[in-house]
């Protein structure tokens, strides 16, 4: 394979957006069927670039590749180790090791940020640290400045944040931390009227939760909506250690974020942070 070609060509498939998967061959014992490092990409449709050897072989490769573009669960990055008689059913002997390389926006973490306060200052770029696509919405031109830019950061200079709400996508995870209740409370209205997020948090102590769950009822009463239809969230936001101090706070709602896309579910625990 041109080295040169399958870069232009991988780079046009992600500026296109075209969700693929990178196959290579990573290792061999015995009988290969295609020298150390020949590689294909593979999409839902089949095979777009590449060979590694043909014949049952790359049959696997397709599905396992096909598998890592549908299942949203699946890992980005995968590697087998494979008995070319035993788990291929080919005739020759011998062992292949294959790496898998997913590059589908499927399977993209993406976090939305309401708020570039003080808590935020310090949450953005610890999450930028993660494998993870960040935006941050705030009216406060200033506030979303000081943030400094990444390859994986979308600033949303907004007057209007709730009506951001219905643009996310639906595997967003939300967390609010704007200048105060009156701010935070309609984009979680918005949020749990309209959306299902797998994650959604509004910063606050228990004394503000006891405050939303009230007027979210009423709201909810007045759409003609169940009590019961309320959706699970987070506030107070984060697990419950560390002190009231921005930074701690935001490893705090990091640390949740990460337990829950772990676990795949709302966790039950919060700190009882105060807005910041």
């Amino acid at each position: 394979m041109n080295f040169e070609v399958f870069c232009a060509k991988f780079l046009e498939w992600r500026k296109q957006g075209l969700p693929i998967v990178v196959v290579t061959l990573t290792g061999e014992r015995g009988h290969a069927p295609q020298d150390l490092g020949a590689r294909m990409v593979v999409s839902q449709e089949g095979i777009l670039f590449g060979t590694i050897g043909g014949g049952k072989i790359e049959l696997r490769c397709i599905e396992e590749a096909r598998k890592m573009l549908t299942d949203r669960s699946a890992l980005r990055h995968q590697s087998f180790t494979w008995n070319l008689q035993r788990d291929i059913g080919m005739s020759c002997g011998g062992e292949v090791s294959v790496l898998f390389e997913s590059f589908s926006n499927e399977h993209e973490w993406r976090i939305a940020l309401f708020g570039a306060g003080h808590i935020v200052q310090e949450l953005a770029p610890l999450l930028l640290k993660l494998d993870c696509k960040l935006s941050v919405i705030d009216p406060r031109a200033e506030w979303l400045d000081r943030i400094a830019d990444h390859s994986r950061l979308t600033k949303l200079h907004r007057a209007d944040m709730v009506s951001v709400v219905r643009e996310l996508p639906e595997d967003s995870f939300v967390a609010i931390i704007t200048m105060g209740h009156a701010t935070d409370y309609p984009i979680l209205r918005e949020a749990l009227m309209h959306r299902r997020f797998p994650y959604l948090g509004v910063i606050g102590s228990k004394v503000k939760r006891i405050k939303i769950d009230s007027e979210l009822r009423d709201d909810f009463k007045r759409a003609g909506l169940n009590e019961g239809e309320i959706a699970p969230f987070h506030c107070p936001m984060g697990e419950d250690y560390g002190k009231n101090d921005p930074a701690e706070i935001a490893i705090s709602i990091a640390a949740q974020m990460l337990a829950t896309r772990r676990e795949g579910k709302f966790i039950s625990s919060g700190r009882s942070s105060e807005q910041v």
